[in-house]
């Protein structure tokens, strides 16, 4: 093989012919954790500096921004992005530290291995920060530097017989940040990602499997995502915020289902401030005053979200002997034979039940619930241990709730309407889909649950009108002995997973994830997106619920990292694997080794409990509320099947 001079201007030109058929562990190894950092690009006006053939704005363009632009040095490049754009992105010829681009017209800005091309970093920055708009996030990413000098890495692509090698400058990361900040940019997220077994397969059809060895626990890239400021960025009041300050380090976090590296996670006023590969280093509006723990061994999940509860129904038992037809015959049914536990459960103040059919939740790791009853003061309450969905419209089902109609017409259209459908086996119950449709209230903001007894032309109406559906599967299986199908899952374009109460489901939202993936054959990467990221999109969650990423809510979940993916954790997950969960940048649960590392400011209101034999430590009056309910139900207390007892009883 022969090695070609080939002038600066001309390499990307050549490039350009093979660039999208050479396959590129960099570049994948970019997109599997980039992809995950972006935001919701809908309705932004997205600016790709250096962007090549076009391979981030193909990505982003089906997310439908509301303009894209992209810039490029290469007229061969561009021709190849104009190919598979069309009319969806405006492209033109251009330098990246002299960008065509009008001032402050861009809301998010990507330069996706482009600055190892550029001689000034200053300069570029200078010109990112003139034609981003105030908040505007930049997303910069590109092999990194030491890793690069470490082991002599070179820029170089074949075409043909020859191997084309390319002039690249080298700036350290600490170069890059202290540029951009010089020019008016804040870092918000700094990680350092190294290869992993997706991109092992790129190295060995490469025949370079020596390479990938190689740079075994090295950062390959880097990613920096900043953010233009602006005298005022708006954050939406969830709760009190705590006004101490949490720094999580030492941990891996999930970035999503297949992409997690190791960081430190800085937490202010309730939210994720800053997430960053480095040691902490104080700055960024970061109070030195911030209490640290310390979690090498761990991944951190976000808190996961459950789509579907009666909370006020913790306490009760599985209730009811199936097979049944329909839900309604359910009902009939417990209420006949099983009256006078009922009766004697509801005596049980109401307040108490909601708190443990919250704790129901936070044993698990959730962090967010959708309560398909009346909201109370209880659950609006600020110490309430999780929280809980308000800004949604319901009804009960078509059968038993006359006010359906009305409730979905007086639901804001912006928010979701939740209701019952479909829960049974028999002809009645697939109906229903088809009369929900004709009564108008099927719709993109609609959310089924069950849907059990949906057919061919159900689901097909269903993808139609753009509804979601939350499936509780160990509920089915318990009522009418069997479950939604792997293939009616597959077959609806959105669905999600909630609990149900403890009347009919197994246990918890965890017992639903294992049964989904055991008993029906659901993947890992599906599960995790059911009750994080696509859960919060069904819910129409604003605070960035689902995701770890800097600006979102701050809740968390941690449980001992066993090298799996995120999503493979999620799918194994067990309630006694769940040793911390932080909601609102607040320890609400910790297991006892955990307990230790606290500061003390962190441990206060904290209680210890016994789950099945497992302690943890709950943000909760245990006491009271085990007292409150042995009065009713006896000593035996089961939550969800589990028992629970005062810590240290047998």
């Amino acid at each position: 093989m022969t090695t070609m001079a080939v002038s600066p201007s001309d390499v990307f030109n050549i490039w350009a012919q093979v660039y999208d058929e050479q396959p590129n562990p960099l570049l994948a190894l970019e997109q599997r954790f980039l992809s995950r950092l972006l935001p919701d690009v809908g309705g932004l006006d997205v600016l790709d500096a250096g962007c090549g053939t076009g391979r981030w704005l193909q990505l982003l363009a089906s997310l439908s921004p509301a303009s894209m632009v992209g810039v490029d040095t290469s007229p061969e490049m561009l021709q190849r992005a104009s190919v598979k754009l069309g009319a969806k992105s405006k492209l033109h010829l251009g330098s990246c530290t002299a960008l065509p681009v009008q001032n402050a017209t861009a809301d998010l800005i990507l330069a996706s291995f482009v600055l190892s091309y550029l001689d000034s970093v200053d300069t570029f920055a200078r010109e990112l920060h003139r034609v981003a708009r105030p908040a505007a996030n930049i997303y910069l990413t590109d092999m990194h530097p030491d890793t690069a000098h470490s082991l002599n890495w070179k820029r170089s692509f074949k075409t043909n017989d020859a191997e084309e090698h390319l002039q690249v400058s080298t700036h350290s990361l600490q170069q890059i940040e202290d540029a951009f900040q010089t020019h008016g940019f804040e870092l918000l997220t700094r990680i350092e990602p190294g290869f992993d077994s997706p991109e092992k397969t790129t190295f060995e059809q490469n025949g370079k499997l020596e390479s990938y060895k190689e740079s075994s626990n090295l950062p390959a890239i880097y990613i920096l995502q900043l953010r233009k400021r602006s005298a005022i960025i708006p954050r939406p009041h969830i709760l009190p915020e705590n006004s101490e300050g949490l720094h999580i380090s030492g941990a891996s976090y999930a970035l999503g289902p297949d992409a997690a590296t190791t960081a430190s996670i800085a937490i202010e006023r309730g939210h994720v401030q800053s997430i960053s590969s480095r040691k902490p280093r104080w700055g960024n509006n970061i109070s030195p005053s911030a209490a640290i723990i310390d979690l090498p061994g761990y991944l951190l999940l976000p808190g996961l979200i459950n789509a579907h509860d009666h909370l006020e129904f913790g306490l009760f038992p599985n209730l009811g002997c199936g097979p049944y037809q329909n839900s309604e015959e359910w009902a009939k049914e417990i209420h006949h034979s099983h009256a006078s536990l009922i009766a004697r459960h509801r005596k049980v103040p109401k307040a108490v039940r909601l708190w443990w059919g919250a704790l129901r939740n936070l044993l698990c790791g959730v962090t967010k619930v959708c309560h398909h009853n009346p909201l109370s003061r209880e659950i609006l309450s600020l110490d309430f241990p999780i929280r809980v969905l308000s800004r949604f419209g319901w009804a009960h089902s078509l059968e038993m709730d006359p006010n359906l109609i009305h409730n979905f017409d007086h639901t804001p259209p912006n928010l979701p309407f939740v209701l019952h459908a479909a829960e049974g086996v028999d002809a009645k119950s697939a109906q229903e889909i088809f009369d929900l449709d004709r009564m108008q209230v099927l719709g993109d903001r609609t959310v089924l649950v069950h849907g059990l007894a949906l057919n061919s032309k159900g689901v097909a109406l269903l993808n139609r009108r753009r509804s979601a559906l939350v499936i509780c599967p160990t509920s089915n299986q318990f009522l009418f002995h069997c479950a939604p199908s792997s293939a009616l899952i597959k077959s609806l374009n959105t669905v999600v997973l909630g609990s149900d109460s403890p009347l009919t489901a197994a246990g918890d939202l965890l017992d639903e994830i294992n049964f989904a993936r055991n008993e029906i054959g659901l993947a890992p990467n599906s599960l995790y997106e059911m009750v994080t990221g696509r859960s919060a999109n069904v819910l129409r969650l604003r605070n960035g619920e689902g995701h770890i990423r800097a600006g979102s809510i701050a809740d968390l979940i941690a449980v001992q990292d066993k090298g799996l993916t995120p999503a493979e954790t999620v799918a194994q997950l067990t309630f006694d694997q769940v040793e911390l969960v932080i909601l609102s940048g607040r320890v609400q649960l910790t297991s006892p080794s955990l307990y230790n590392r606290l500061p003390d400011s962190h441990k206060a209101g904290l209680q210890p409990i016994n789950i099945d034999g497992h302690q943890r430590w709950l943000r909760a009056p245990i006491d009271n509320l085990l007292a409150e309910a042995r009065k009713v139900v006896g000593r035996d207390i089961r939550l969800g099947g589990k028992k629970v007892d005062h810590a240290g009883a047998a």
